[in-house]
């Protein structure tokens, strides 16, 4: 499990991620407070809110473009909590 700050102002919803993961990924299920997505090479995305934070799983798969995966996945989180890959890098060195 991996926890992603949110930028300042930039905290989305549950119903809002939910929102962005059907846009990027497709069909999203709604398992109490979680959501479950599949794309790609990620056989299994699960993201729920903790705290002031998103939490998300992945299971990952090797068959399929891995490439493309990982560039939808840096999308999604881009858009979800505001900081791009390189930023959310830095973040997680700092500690």
């Amino acid at each position: 499990m991996r926890l992603y700050d949110f930028k300042r102002g930039h905290r989305k919803s549950l119903e809002e991620i939910a929102g962005i993961m059907e846009e990027l990924f497709g069909g999203v299920k709604r398992e109490g407070e979680h959501l479950v997505a599949s794309f790609g090479t990620l056989e299994r995305i699960e993201v729920w809110l903790e705290g002031s934070k998103m939490a998300a799983t992945t299971s990952a798969r090797r068959e399929g473009d891995a490439q493309k995966t990982l560039k939808r996945w840096n999308e999604f989180l881009y858009r979800v909590t505001g900081y791009t890959a390189k930023e959310r890098k830095k973040k997680m060195t700092k500690v």
